[in-house]
């Protein structure tokens, strides 16, 4: 317990370390435990949206879920960027180069602001039809100013990813745990408030959370930015860094854009899911959007480990120990399959318990119960692939695990889940 503890302790203070030398195991957790608190807090937005737009009925949480399913250009954008950002920055510090590896970030910040800005403004002057045809029914196509808002905020979701995937290659996992926690208590505070009305603030419904949470991002941003020019980390930005480089952007693009293609892969198979759920009513869709948001909160911890290894393999790469890089993996992966196998026998068990806590509606527990317990089942299998794909992605080898993606989900998938749910009629 002592040992445990110590390990914990030393995990959160932040000092800089060599992951390139000594014991792996206490480079992964070094690494780990801070990934994991971050990621956990990344996805407690979703969480926290969810928990509260509840109260407002299936109607609001079907918009909440269509609108996730319409950011994934966003998302896909901002992770294929961030995979491309962790590994330039890991190997640059792996190289003892910080110089070099806050001029690359530089760029990979210019192409995310560039994105962001021409979905924000299509999801401003678009909403209520891409809503439409998503499916969406007249009541909800009716909550659209939720889907304007979050969509016209893409800048903050890119660069809280972007920039938070610069302290990670550096091995600045603490600083990027705390830009999540701030930005989640702002969130938190804020989203109860504007959505009931509490207190001085105004009632706005299911927009004050898409206020909310925007809010909430922009200020981990703005912490982010204070970090990295205050210069008390392994990486610093300076003006001088803050210069457009053709060259040096075209080299963190071409992975990048494999990158991103590989997370529009797996991120727009889910709003293809979201499409197929929509044609059942407005209760499948809310018990199939809740389900999606405990299995992507559940497994952030292994997201954590992946993000460490990942940080490993680009740094020990760097460092010219590539044997390192490979162990640091199958260490990693040891660890996930312990933690998801763990977790699945948990949702087996109790997956009706587990979607209660955000819905009481009968309908929409048993649709969600089920969804959870299909995914759950494959948790021990999902345990090495998510740790080998990101393994490929600290290594900049971003072209491998998009076509595993490509595969897994577009070939195999989709067309399944088209021809069980609609083509067999098996809902």
């Amino acid at each position: 317990m002592s040992s445990l503890l110590r390990a914990l302790r030393e995990s959160l203070n932040g000092e800089e370390k060599d992951f390139t030398t000594g014991s792996l195991r206490g480079a992964i957790a070094l690494l780990a435990i801070p990934m994991i608190l971050e990621t956990a807090m990344e996805s407690l937005f979703s969480v926290v949206d969810i928990f509260f737009v509840a109260r407002l009925g299936d109607d609001a949480v079907a918009t909440v879920g269509l609108t996730e399913s319409l950011a994934t250009f966003v998302f896909a954008i901002a992770m294929g960027l961030s995979f491309a950002t962790t590994a330039f920055v890991a190997r640059r510090i792996g190289e003892k180069d910080p110089a070099a590896a806050a001029r690359g970030a530089v760029q990979s910040i210019f192409i995310g602001l560039a994105a962001a800005v021409g979905i924000g403004l299509v999801g401003i002057f678009f909403a209520p039809e891409l809503l439409a045809l998503m499916g969406a029914s007249e009541a909800v196509q009716k909550n659209s100013g939720y889907t304007r808002i979050s969509l016209g905020g893409s800048a903050a979701v890119m660069l809280l990813f972007l920039l938070n995937a610069v302290f990670r290659g550096a091995g600045d996992a603490v600083i990027a745990m705390k830009v999540l926690w701030f930005g989640n208590a702002i969130n938190m505070l804020l989203n109860p408030c504007l959505i009931f009305g509490w207190g001085p603030f105004p009632e706005m419904g299911i927009e004050g959370s898409a206020v909310g949470t925007v809010i909430g991002r922009s200020c981990g941003v703005g912490y982010q930015v204070w970090h990295l020019f205050r210069g008390s980390g392994r990486i610093r930005l300076s003006w001088e860094a803050m210069r457009f480089d053709r060259e040096l952007m075209g080299h963190i693009l071409k992975p990048a854009a494999s990158g991103m293609f590989q997370i529009f892969v797996a991120t727009a198979s889910w709003t293809a899911m979201v499409r197929i759920a929509s044609t059942f009513g407005s209760e499948v869709l809310a018990g199939y959007t809740i389900a999606i948001r405990v299995v992507i909160f559940s497994i952030l911890p292994s997201w954590g480990l992946c993000n460490a290894a990942a940080t490993l393999v680009g740094q020990n790469l760097g460092a010219g120990k590539p044997e390192r890089a490979e162990d640091s993996v199958w260490e990693a992966a040891r660890y996930n399959l312990w933690f998801l196998g763990g977790l699945s026998v948990v949702f087996l068990i109790f997956a009706e318990a587990v979607i209660g806590i955000f819905t009481h509606e009968p309908v929409v527990v048993a649709v969600g119960a089920d969804c959870l317990r299909f995914i759950s089942a494959a948790y021990v299998f999902l345990s090495y692939g998510m740790m080998m794909e990101q393994a490929f992605n600290g290594a900049g080898d971003t072209y491998t695990p998009t076509m595993v993606n490509l595969a897994c989900y577009w070939v195999l998938q989709i067309p399944l889940a088209w021809t069980l749910a609609i083509g067999m009629g098996y809902g």
